[in-house]
Order: C-alpha cells, then structure tokens, then sequence
C-alpha cells in the first residue's frame, strides 16, 4: 500500500466521521419519530433503532396540524421571497459589477456595511414600518422586508465581475442594449450563482421563526414553523409528534436543494468559448 492510498483513506476516513456527526441530530430525529412512547426517549444507554417502529407516529402528526395549509403558506412565502431576491440582487448585482457612474463604489460598500447590522436590531424598525403600511398579518409583510439582502448582492455583483469583458463589447457591437445584454448574455453565465442564492433564500426563509411569529396573528397564514412552535403544549410535549412534523417539514428544503444542484455544475462551461 504506497502512501498516496494511505492519504486516500485517512482522507475518506476523516470525511466519513465529520459527516457521521453532522449526520447525527438528524438520525437521532427520525429515532425519535418512530418510537412508541414517550419514556423511550430519555432510555439510558440510548436507543437508536426503535422497537417496534412505529410509522403512525407521521400520520398523526398531519392529522394535529392543517399541514396542508401551512405548507401552502410556506411555499408561497418562500418561493416569492427567492423570486423576488434573485430578480432585484441580479439586476442590482449586474448594475455595480458592469455599469459606470458615479457613486458606484460607495453604493457598495454601504451595502456590504448593512452586513454588520444584526437582524435582531432591526425588527422593531421593520415591524413599525410594516404597521404603518398596513402590512401586518398578510403574506406581504413576511415577504418584502427580507425579500433582498446584501448578500445575494454582493454575490452576483462579484459573479457578473468574473464575466469576460469582451462578450459585452461583442454585444454591444450587434446593436444589443443593456437589458439584451444582463437578460440574454450575462444571466445564462451566472447560472451557479443564481442556484446558490435561490438555495440559500429558500433555506432561510423556509425556517425563518421570528419575523413571521411577528408579523402574523391570523392561525390562516402560519407558516410550518410556527405551526411546529403550536405543538408543544402548556402542560407537555409530545417529542415524537413533534420530530415527525419536524421530518415531513425537512423534506421539502432537500428536494429543493436537489434541483437546484444540478445549477451548480450546468453554468460552470456555459460561458467557455470555443478558439
């Protein structure tokens, strides 16, 4: 056995435990999920594989919350925040990585310096502006004041930078105007960037508590989180339901990252020119 095996090994071997331990919480969830009663979750030594296994533990869990309903909330606040923050970062993104004028520079750094502000501190400003304009308990005030970050800015803005020149001269010479240019040319090659932003968006906004918990009263428009919140009572909590409605709600954060994976690795060459 040469020594690049061994470096192999101890490599998969390194990367087998890390993944073992982040993996970990999430097997210790669908434990939980699938036992029968309560006390087994508190058993000493503890026990990982269930006996028996109890899989109506799922089906009660639907039948305790309207998941239909929260999770139709969740989908269209999630889906319209990662809409609406892809379409105004990649324009804005476009506009400080391609475009000259004035101020250019200042616009950025005083995006990237909302970076340093935490979110906590903003919520009373937030949710005063949001009163003021009527916004409170409906889907508009979850959405639009969070629907764009520094963040996604600063990642297309540093995405469009990487863009050859030339393939905008190019454009330019064939008559194509700015919007031809950032609509036709530069958002095709921004692909990766795109998923990773609208994956990252959809994540956080899929289990975002706090300014939901704020913004909406009416039980009609929980999002799952709150809903999950809902389950654990004054006098006790059911873990076993609530890890069951925590797996069903996890599922949809995976298949979505899923699709967007393929994003990832489609746009790397979208952009190569052939000599």
């Amino acid at each position: 056995m040469n020594s690049r095996t061994v470096q192999l090994l101890l490599l998969y071997g390194a990367l087998l435990g890390i993944a073992s331990l982040l993996l970990a919480p999430f097997a210790w969830l669908l434990s939980t999920a699938l036992k029968a009663e309560s006390a087994d979750l508190f058993a000493f030594p503890p026990q990982w594989i269930p006996d028996p296994i109890v899989w109506s533990n799922f089906a009660k869990a639907w039948d305790i919350l309207p998941f239909i309903r929260y999770l139709y909330n969740t989908f269209y606040i999630a889906i319209a925040t990662v809409l609406i923050n892809v379409f105004l970062s990649s324009m804005t993104g476009f506009a400080l990585a391609r475009m000259h004028f004035r101020g250019r520079q200042f616009i950025l750094y005083a995006v990237l310096a909302t970076t340093m502000v935490p979110f906590q501190v903003l919520l009373i400003p937030l949710f005063i502006v949001t009163l003021k304009l009527g916004l409170v308990d409906s889907y508009a005030g979850v959405i639009l004041p969070v629907a764009v970050n520094a963040f996604g800015i600063f990642l297309l803005r540093q995405a469009f930078s990487t863009i050859p020149k030339d393939l905008e001269d190019a454009a330019r010479i064939d008559g194509c105007s700015d919007w031809h240019i950032f609509s036709r040319i530069m958002i095709p090659l921004v692909k990766p960037a795109l998923a990773t932003l609208a994956a990252f968006t959809f994540v956080s906004q899929w289990n975002d508590f706090i300014w939901p918990l704020i913004v909406l009263k009416n039980r009609d428009l929980y999002t799952l989180q709150l809903g999950l919140a809902s389950l654990q009572g004054v006098f006790g909590v059911n873990w076993r339901y609530i890890s069951a409605a925590s797996i069903i709600a996890l599922v949809p954060t995976v298949l979505f990252f899923l699709f967007t994976q393929r994003f990832f690795t489609k746009g790397m060459t979208a952009g190569a020119v052939k000599g």
